[in-house]
């Protein structure tokens, strides 16, 4: 998580923004601006069925290259009869037709498909955000709410316009107390559309509604199974790079970067060459750990450059975040270059750079940002400077976080590896607020571990997202023993979340609390008081710098 550099600079390596898929099955979920678009893409991967997410204003050449087993429209912030909304492109409704596509249309894709088959979509008398109850009409048999109570469910609104008259060929199957057309079905185009959003945990039966649409109506084959992803991509990478190509990739201990790494040395062995860069601010013992585990249990060809000594003098009385950040970004640029041309040198050629990508961040760059937005290119290589002349594999493109830890688990990876807490780019430098020295990291480094074996002791650590403690650039009195102290003050961070995108801060048992408290002021010299973050994403980040 290195500083991204300027999108638009063509110095640096540039990564893909879609995926090249064309001869796997997949559900096609176009995405009108939702905030919700990723989680439909979750929901439909939880089960076990392949989907990529795509702009609303993707073609149907592009769209049409694709096995589609179905299309799930998303909800959107737009009014659909407004002038500059976004359409599916009237090409991607022939094809549709021709190929007979099951579609399901959520929010804004319902009244899209009301907008497109001459329905009427207008402001309702209110705007509806929140729960409410889905009544069925009599006689109900529409095969979405296969399995659900016949008196009425649960669901998520979250509109401002609503249906006034139904598209041709449709019905009404369900309706809440502020709108009659909730859910409308046309079964002979297998077209069906919801107000509601079935994607969001506060739908509670929203998967069944999902899986109903893409098992039972799209007949969408169940077998995305990450042991099959982990022979496939084997396969293609020994394809890719051949029978003498090197790959070089940074590894960091995260688990992104190790199931990366396990994955590149199963496919081509020591034809992978991993660095990992100690920039004196890992966590404590990380280096051992992850030469132990890599090298050590995985056999893979890792070298670990000890670059603390470079990183702490360049840090020295530096307190600015952002300039944190760019020193160390920067110097782990130039030492990966260095390391790069040794490999060159030692095999005559390095062509690939192995690289962490993950889907969201592939969403990201092909996601509907409005009229006026232009999609740019994602970067996520770190500013490695393009003169490398190296091509990029990425294998975990396609994965969410989630299937990440699933393919480790399938790969045979231990728990602890597997459930790693995210650990920021910068390291600990970012968690020790105003300058970093090496004794500040010292403190910090035995405090977080402190606090990581609390969690992990209690049962909490695997239900929290993510973990650290800040050392703050405070000092505070304290008692210990018959004498006065004057020493730092500390704060620990929990939050639970599923997306990073909000996250709220973790309700840790007091007893849990106490034991870090008691432990971390008695072992750790030079801390006497310790503090629990208590704020939610937004307002506060999840990380303090």
């Amino acid at each position: 998580e290195i500083m991204a550099p300027d999108p638009d600079n063509e110095e640096y390596l540039k990564q893909s923004s879609q995926l090249d898929n064309l001869d796997r099955p997949q559900i096609a979920i176009l995405d009108f601006g939702s905030q919700y678009s990723h989680l439909i893409a979750r929901r439909v991967r939880e089960l076990n069925i392949y989907c990529e997410l795509y702009s609303c204003l993707v073609t149907a050449e592009k769209l049409g290259a694709h096995k589609l087993t179905a299309i799930i429209l998303s909800g959107g912030p737009n009014s659909v009869y407004e002038e500059g909304a976004p359409h599916v492109n009237p090409k991607l409704w022939e094809m549709i037709k021709e190929r007979n596509i099951p579609v399901l249309g959520i929010c804004y894709g319902m009244q899209e498909l009301a907008h497109v088959f001459g329905g009427k979509v207008a402001p309702g008398t209110k705007r509806e955000y929140g729960k409410a109850q889905v009544k069925r009409v009599e006689a109900c048999d529409c095969k979405l709410f296969d399995g659900l109570p016949e008196d009425g469910f649960q669901c998520w609104m979250s509109h401002g316009d609503k249906l006034h008259a139904l598209p041709d060929g449709f019905k009404v199957v369900a309706s809440t107390s502020n709108a009659d057309f909730v859910a409308i079905e046309n079964p002979a185009s297998r077209m069906y559309g919801l107000q509601f959003h079935p994607e969001v945990t506060h739908t509670p039966l929203g998967a069944t509604i999902i899986s109903n649409f893409c098992v039972s109506i799209a007949g969408a084959s169940q077998d995305w199974k990450m042991s099959n992803y982990a022979e496939e991509f084997i396969e293609s990478v020994r394809r890719q790079v051949g029978p003498v190509g090197h790959v070089i990739g940074a590894v960091s201990g995260g688990v992104d970067s190790t199931v990366a790494a396990v994955l590149m040395n199963r496919a081509i062995g020591h034809r992978f060459h991993a660095v990992m860069v100690d920039n004196g601010c890992l966590r404590k013992d990380e280096a051992k750990q992850v030469l132990k585990r890599l090298r050590g249990d995985c056999d893979i060809d890792l070298k670990c450059v000890d670059a603390s000594d470079r990183f702490l003098s360049l840090l020295k009385g530096v307190t600015d975040p952002e300039k944190k950040r760019k020193i160390i970004g920067g110097t782990f640029i130039d030492i990966f270059q260095e390391e790069a041309n040794r490999i060159e040198k030692e095999h005559d050629h390095c062509d690939w750079l192995l690289q962490g990508t993950l889907y969201p961040d592939v969403i990201e760059s092909i996601s509907y940002k409005g009229p006026s937005a232009t999609i740019k290119t994602h970067h996520n290589v770190g500013g490695l400077p393009a003169s490398m002349k190296l091509k990029l594999i990425e294998p975990l493109r396609e994965l969410f976080k989630d299937e990440v830890r699933e393919l480790g688990i399938a790969l045979g990876l231990d728990e602890h590896s597997v459930w790693r807490h995210p650990f920021p780019g910068p390291g600990l430098a970012i968690r020790i607020l105003g300058e970093v020295t090496a004794e500040r990291c010292a403190m910090l480094q035995q405090a977080d571990a402190i606090m990581i074996e609390e969690l992990w002791k209690s049962g909490h650590y695997r239900k929290i997202g993510q973990a650290f403690v800040v050392l703050l650039p405070v000092k505070s009195v304290g008692v210990m023993g018959d004498g006065r102290t004057y020493e730092n003050v500390a704060a620990v961070r929990c939050v639970e979340t599923t997306d990073y995108m909000t996250a709220d801060f973790y309700h840790l048992p007091y007893e849990v609390m106490s034991n870090m408290s008691s432990r971390i002021i008695n072992e750790v010299r030079g801390i006497n008081r310790l503090c629990y973050d208590i704020s939610s994403k937004p307002p506060s980040t999840i990380e303090w710098e």
